[in-house]
């Protein structure tokens, strides 16, 4: 990938770092050669400060490191993708992505991982009116929840409207999260499942 790279007349490639977990995009930073070769070499993410005109180490400070599992390069070699698995926050005001302002409607593909975020914080509650930490609390619950939605799923798709079929799947993807929770797993967990079956 090295020599495909398309770096600008100051050295330069913009650098999109996305969950690769969610998909959730972080953050763009700009990497240089150096910064490459040393996230290569960490396992880290490394990046190029044009403000400061200096290597920074993401994470080296507050501890919020990113851990690459992956670089993808475009189609004209212009710029990359890395796929990393954060250890806190990506952005320096503290919030996850450094994408926090403007439009923040949040998205349809965000829904699971903000989802699962909410199950763990839910978790660790001491709310006892909380509906999830009840769930979570008592795992035969869950999977007599998780039988419970999906049969009124399937009855929803054979007379109800698409309304009711999408909300009836909305129940069913909640409790199936809560269940896997449970269970210390994720969704991410059922998804490399769903692409190991692919190849």
């Amino acid at each position: 990938m090295d020599d495909e790279i398309a770096y600008d007349e100051r050295g330069l490639v913009p650098c999109v770092v996305q969950d690769a977990s969610t998909g959730e995009v972080l953050t763009l930073a700009y990497m240089n050669a150096e910064a490459l070769e040393q996230t290569r070499a960490t396992g880290e993410m490394h990046f190029y400060s044009r403000s400061r005109g200096e290597l920074w180490h993401k994470g080296e400070t507050s501890g919020n490191v990113q851990r690459v599992r992956g670089m993808r390069l475009d189609c004209d070699g212009d710029a990359i993708v890395a796929l990393v698995d954060p250890a806190g926050p990506a952005c320096h005001t503290g919030e996850r992505t450094c994408f926090f302002r403007g439009d923040t409607e949040p998205a349809p593909g965000e829904a699971l991982a903000a989802l699962e975020r909410t199950i763990r914080e839910r978790r660790g509650s001491t709310d006892g009116s909380s509906y999830t930490r009840e769930l979570l609390e008592d795992p035969p619950l869950i999977g007599a929840k998780v039988r419970e939605e999906a049969e009124e799923v399937a009855r929803a798709a054979s007379e109800e409207s698409d309304e009711r079929v999408g909300a009836e799947a909305a129940d069913v993807l909640y409790h199936l999260t809560v269940l896997l929770a449970s269970r210390e797993l994720s969704l991410p967990d059922a998804f490399a499942e769903l692409n190991a079956r692919r190849s």
